[in-house]
């Protein structure tokens, strides 16, 4: 899907590129499959703010993806390729052989008129759904189940899609987006082929208006704080951070501080992303 750019009729124009949307077919979402998007503005139950920076946008109706292709050997037809706000990638709405209809990720290469199954002898084609086990290794892979049954939870986003390396015992390995090689079980499933929406990483936003209607409001940077409201604060003129590390605003490490604390499953993780 190529960009679109804009001429440069405003200093917000200059610069400012957008989705061409060609590849959508359908304007309007499949009533039955959505639901209302309750917004929080990033506070919790008390009207506390737990995540900052939240707040306002544009209103949104949640779709209901299948992330679970849990509905086998039933031969589903592509009846559209539709916008989803909620997300990076394009949804695929597919209409099944017994009248029932619901939303996957669209992957790449995937069009109206397409037929996909969901089972243990489908085709290694984009979008059909099948345990890993009987995968080809060096299959390009999406939407990877961690826990059987629960639905998949890897290389969901626009773009991406992780390579299946081999297969040992009850695990497989797998390599994801970021770089890291995992062990996941190859009873779990996965979708065949890449995530569509190749140039979303290409889009430049252009002007904070368009940061706001996404529901993401300013940040304000520490250096420009005083000290008392940030530890990059204060100084005459420009400063450099001038402690051991980058801080959050209340003095925790941060900017490439690791915190992941599960022990329990370090032992899938074959290499990490980062040595």
């Amino acid at each position: 899907m190529p960009v679109k750019v804009y001429k440069p009729t405003s200093p917000g124009r200059r610069g400012m590129t957008g989705h061409t949307f060609e590849e959508i077919t359908k304007s309007t979402p499949e009533k039955g499959l959505t639901i209302r998007l309750k917004k929080t503005s990033g506070r919790n139950m008390y009207g506390r703010i737990t995540v900052r920076h939240r707040g306002g946008g544009v209103s949104r109706r949640i779709r209901l993806v299948d992330f679970k292709r849990d509905k086998l050997n039933v031969p589903a037809k592509v009846a559209a390729i539709e916008y989803d706000p909620n997300r990076t990638a394009r949804l695929a709405l597919l209409n099944y052989a017994d009248g029932e209809k619901r939303y996957i990720v669209a992957p790449l290469g995937l069009k109206v008129g397409d037929t996909i199954v969901a089972g243990e002898n489908a085709d290694i084609r984009p979008g059909n759904a099948l345990p890993i086990a009987n995968i080809p290794v060096g299959t390009l892979i999406h939407n990877i189940e961690l826990q059987e049954g629960r639905g998949g939870q890897l290389a969901r986003s626009a773009g991406t899609a992780a390579q299946l390396l081999a297969k040992e015992g009850q695990y497989a390995q797998v390599r994801l987006p970021s770089g890291e090689i995992r062990l996941v079980r190859r009873t779990c499933f996965a979708t065949i082929g890449q995530v569509g929406n190749l140039d979303h990483s290409n889009v430049k936003l252009g002007k904070a208006g368009r940061k706001r209607h996404m529901g993401i409001r300013p940040a304000v940077r520490g250096s420009a704080m005083n000290p008392n409201d940030h530890p990059h604060g204060g100084g005459e003129g420009r400063q450099p951070i001038g402690m051991p590390g980058p801080k959050s605003p209340w003095g925790k490490p941060t900017r490439g501080y690791k915190t992941r604390r599960n022990k329990r499953t370090d032992k899938y993780i074959v290499r990490r992303r980062k040595k």
